[in-house]
């Protein structure tokens, strides 16, 4: 288990304003977009899930939303309860999904007229 420092508050602070004022503020996972309004729902997710490296490019760094956030942790606890041999900083490739159900909503739709 990682050890935590003391000042991880203030170390925090300063890799999350430099992150927001490097990415748009966009959910790197579900796209979603934030507003200065609800910006405390976006978060840093570290790459490598090491929070010590902390690279001024920004490039071990991605924002998050809560729920994807979550979601990307989850990921390592449920392989290691189920005995995968991943390891911190590797991802679970899932293919993306690529049909859009909405791609002919409008031919639909006129079909009706």
């Amino acid at each position: 288990m990682a050890v935590i420092p003391k000042n991880y508050a203030s170390l925090e602070q300063g890799y999350r304003d430099k992150a927001l004022k490097l990415f748009p503020w966009v959910c790197g996972r579900c796209a979603r977009e934030f507003q200065y309004s609800n910006l405390r729902e976006l978060t840093v997710h570290h790459v490598d899930h090491d929070h010590t490296n902390n690279p001024s490019d920004g490039s071990n760094w991605e924002l998050l939303c809560l729920f994807c956030h979550d979601n990307e942790h989850e990921k390592y606890t449920q392989a290691a309860q189920y005995g995968s041999t991943l390891q911190a900083g590797e991802d679970l490739k899932r293919e993306s999904a690529t049909h859009n159900p909405f791609a002919d909503l409008a031919a639909m739709m006129n079909k009706k007229k």
